[in-house]
């Protein structure tokens, strides 16, 4: 499926996680390099090729460090309008070589606020909702989601680790 073809397949859909309608980046394994808040952003990242930080190269996205165990990187996110997730946008852009190979996607529905300590003690029932996938570098990665259920989070996983520079979450508020 082409480019446009995908992104027109979500066209009258809301992203249920978006920064402007109140959704928030919670959690996160790790983001020595660029902070989980980012994901949320309104556009595409940005690239400023001579803007460095203590920690290297400044990116417009969230960013772990390398990984040398097993296992991945994750952030929960809450969304903004709970609902029917239909698809996402797993956006690399801008990440080259820093890029994680792989993502899935799961999924959590809660009644009131949730505490951070839950999201992230492995009392969470999670349900997958977009298995292991691969996801290109410095490009939108859009996948559609075949889920009746209505979230309020979810947790982007990346594998191993790396950079992802915006997170949309496709569906209708619920």
């Amino acid at each position: 499926m082409e480019r446009q073809d995908r992104t027109a397949a979500f066209t009258g859909l809301v992203d249920l996680a978006a920064e402007r309608v109140g959704g928030k980046a919670l959690i996160a394994s790790d983001e020595f390099f660029a902070g989980k808040e980012n994901l949320l952003k309104p556009g595409r990242g940005i690239f400023i090729p001579d803007k460095y930080t203590d920690r290297g190269k400044w990116m417009d996205g969230w960013e772990s460090r390398r990984k040398r165990t097993p296992g991945c990187d994750w952030c929960v996110v809450e969304l903004g309008l709970p609902g029917l997730i239909k698809g996402v946008d797993i956006d690399t852009d801008h990440f080259l070589g820093n890029n994680p190979s792989y993502a899935s996607i799961e999924a959590a529905s809660f009644d009131g606020k949730v505490s951070i300590d839950k999201l992230s003690s492995g009392r969470t029932v999670w349900s997958e909702i977009l298995g292991k996938s691969p996801i290109m570098p410095a490009a939108q990665n859009f996948f559609s989601v075949a889920s009746s259920q209505r979230w309020t989070h979810i947790r982007l996983n990346i594998y191993p680790d790396g950079g992802v520079s915006r997170l949309r979450v496709w569906g209708v508020i619920g």
